[in-house]
C-alpha cells in the first residue's frame, strides 16, 4: 500500500477503505508519511469530502492512535460536554460541577483559546495555582476526589490528531466536517467517555456561521459518536451575540462561580439556562434520569442547593487552586481596575452583534491567543451590558472593557463600538437561545 495511491483514489472521488484510512493514520502518527501528503490527502477530503463509513474508520483510526483512558472501574457514567467554540462560551465550568454532583464521573479533555474564540484551560488557568498539565494519574485523583477533572491533552491522546490539526490549521481545511468530526470525537473517545452531549454554535461569533453548516455538523458528529459507542446528542445554540456578559478570563470564571452562588445578573442568565439544558441532557444520556424535564429539575435543584457550588469548590482544590475563590471571586480573580467604557455612537436599537470581532478586539488587547505562542493576561475582558434589541440612546454604554494597557483597551473598546449595528428599528426577532436538537 503507497500513500500517493490513497491520495489519488480520494482526489478522484472514490470511497476509501478502512485499511487504507488505517494505514495513512498510522503512517502519520510515525511520521512515515512525509506532511506533504498528508496534506495532499487533507485536501482531498476536504474538496470530496467522506463517507459516513470513511468519517467512522479515520475517527476510529485516530482515536486508537494513541492512549484510551480506561475508567472502567468507576462505578459511575462518564460522560463529558463538548462546544464548537465562541464568545463568552464558559458553560464547561457550569456543567461538570452540575453534572458530577448529579453522580455522572466527567473527564473533560479541555483545549486553550485560538484566535476569536476563548479555551476552557485558559479561564480555569486565571485562578491562582489551578493546574491543567495533570499526569494521567493525577487526572484519576481529581476525579475520585471531585467527580469531575479538567484538562489539556496530552502526547498520548489521540496523537494522529495533534499533527493533523497543525497541518490543517496551515493549509485551509479546517472547516472540512469529516476532519472536524473526527478530531473532536478521538479526543472525546480517548477519555472513555459512555456518552457526551455537543455544543454546536451558529452566528456570527460562530465558527460555523450558517445554521445548514452547523445541522450537517451536528449530524455527522451524533452519527459518528454513536457508530463508536459514545452515546451521543448535539444542540444548535445562538452566537450570534456574546454568551452571557462576560468575555475574557477572569471575568468569564467570575461570571461562572456567581451563577454558582445564585448570584444571577440578568445578562448571564443564558450561560446559566444553557448550562441547565446541557447538563440535563447528559444526565439522561448517562441513564440517571429518563426524561429530559426531570433531569432538568435535578438540576436545578443542584444548583438551588449549593451542591454545584461544593463539587467546583472540590475540583478546585484537587487541583491546586485557591478555592477561596468560590467565596469571593471579585477578589481572588484578577482584574485591572483600568476600565474603559464603550459607548453607542447613536440612538437607536441594537440589530446586530459582530460577535466574533469582539472576540478578535479582546485577544488582541492580550485575552487571548492571536498565535499558539502567545501569553495571555487574564485581567483583560469585556463586560457586555446590553443585548440585541435593547434600546439605547447615544452616549449610552454598551459595556465596559478590562485592560492594563490604555491604548490596547481603547483600540479594543473602538473595535467593539464598531461590532454593534445601532438602528432605528428593532430586529425583526431576536435570537433564540437554543435552535435545534439534532439526536
Amino acid at each position: 500500500m503507497r500513500p500517493q495511491d490513497i491520495i489519488r483514489k480520494k482526489r478522484d472521488g472514490a470511497e476509501l477503505s478502512r485499511d487504507e484510512i488505517e494505514f495513512f493514520v498510522s503512517g502519520v502518527t510515525s511520521g512515515s508519511i512525509a506532511d506533504y501528503q498528508s496534506t495532499a490527502l487533507l485536501m482531498a477530503i476536504f474538496l470530496n469530502g467522506m463517507t459516513d463509513a470513511e468519517q467512522a474508520a479515520l475517527t476510529a483510526a485516530m482515536l486508537h492512535s494513541g492512549e484510551i483512558l480506561d475508567f472502567s472501574d468507576v462505578p459511575k457514567p462518564k460522560a463529558d460536554k463538548h462546544s464548537t467554540g465562541g464568545v463568552g462560551d464558559k458553560t464547561s465550568l457550569l456543567i461538570a460541577p452540575f453534572a458530577a454532583a448529579a453522580g455522572v464521573c466527567v473527564p473533560m479533555i479541555s483545549g486553550r483559546g485560538l484566535g476569536h474564540t476563548g479555551g476552557t484551560l485558559d479561564k480555569l488557568e486565571s485562578i491562582p495555582g489551578y493546574r491543567v498539565d495533570l499526569s494521567l494519574k493525577e487526572f484519576r485523583v481529581v476525579l475520585d476526589a471531585a467527580g469531575f477533572a479538567m484538562n489539556g491533552q496530552t502526547a498520548q491522546i489521540a496523537p494522529a490528531d495533534k499533527k493533523l490539526y497543525a497541518l490543517r490549521d496551515a493549509t485551509a481545511t479546517v472547516e472540512a466536517i469529516p476532519l472536524i468530526v473526527a478530531s473532536i470525537i478521538s479526543k472525546k473517545g480517548a477519555a472513555g467517555l459512555d456518552a457526551m452531549v455537543i455544543d454546536v454554535k451558529t452566528g456570527s461569533g460562530a465558527f460555523m456561521r450558517e445554521q445548514d453548516r452547523a445541522r450537517a455538523l451536528a449530524r455527522a458528529l451524533v452519527t459518528t459518536g454513536n457508530s463508536l459507542g459514545v452515546r451521543s446528542q448535539a444542540l444548535i445554540t445562538d452566537m450570534n451575540q456574546p454568551l452571557g456578559r462576560a468575555v475574557g478570563n477572569s471575568v468569564e470564571v467570575r461570571e461562572c462561580i456567581e451563577l454558582l452562588r445564585g448570584e444571577i445578573q440578568e445578562g448571564a442568565r443564558p450561560v446559566l439556562e444553557l448550562s441547565i439544558e446541557l447538563a440535563a441532557r447528559m444526565i439522561v444520556l448517562s441513564g440517571l434520569e429518563t426524561l429530559v424535564e426531570s433531569a432538568r429539575a435535578r438540576v436545578r435543584e443542584i444548583h438551588r442547593s449549593g451542591a454545584a457550588l461544593e463539587s467546583f469548590r472540590k475540583n478546585v482544590e484537587a487541583q491546586g487552586g485557591d478555592p477561596r475563590v468560590c467565596d469571593d471571586p471579585a477578589g481572588i480573580l484578577p482584574l485591572t481596575e483600568k476600565a474603559i467604557k464603550v459607548e453607542s455612537p447613536r440612538s437607536g436599537f441594537v440589530n446586530k452583534v459582530e460577535t466574533e470581532e469582539i472576540g478578535h478586539a479582546i485577544a488582541e488587547a492580550g485575552g487571548g491567543r492571536v498565535r499558539m505562542e502567545d501569553q495571555i493576561d487574564p485581567a483583560v475582558g469585556f463586560l457586555a451590558e446590553v443585548k440585541i434589541g435593547d434600546e439605547l440612546r447615544a452616549g449610552d454604554q454598551i459595556g465596559l472593557v478590562y485592560c492594563h494597557d490604555t491604548n490596547r483597551g481603547q483600540n479594543a473598546a473602538a473595535r467593539i463600538r464598531a461590532a454593534y449595528e445601532i438602528a432605528d428599528a428593532p430586529p425583526a426577532e431576536l435570537p433564540v437561545l437554543i435552535k435545534e436538537v439534532i439526536e
